[in-house]
């Protein structure tokens, strides 16, 4: 599992250190990774919150976008996983 944002590098260490993360967490600073999956902004300026379930063939199996509910999309992710290991 992997994550990404565009928060900077140290922000992720200091995220993933808060949290004990067992996943690592990339830095899309430049925004690349947020343009080719075509991630919104909500109204216009503040970064759009999506996850993307992504299976081992590279094939996108689920999205859940909800800028206001973080924790609606660790619930999700783990929802979509289990079903999909079954």
């Amino acid at each position: 599992m992997v994550g990404i944002s565009s928060d900077s590098v140290e922000a992720h260490q200091k995220f993933i250190k808060n949290h004990n993360l067992p996943f690592m967490l990339l830095a899309d600073v430049d925004g690349k990774v947020r343009k080719k999956y075509n991630v919104p902004k909500t109204l216009g300026l503040i970064p759009g919150r999506v996850t993307y379930i992504i299976d081992k063939q590279g094939k996108i199996i689920h999205i859940f976008n909800s800028q206001f509910n973080p924790q609606k999309h660790v619930l999700e992710a783990i929802s979509v996983i289990k079903s999909v290991s079954k």
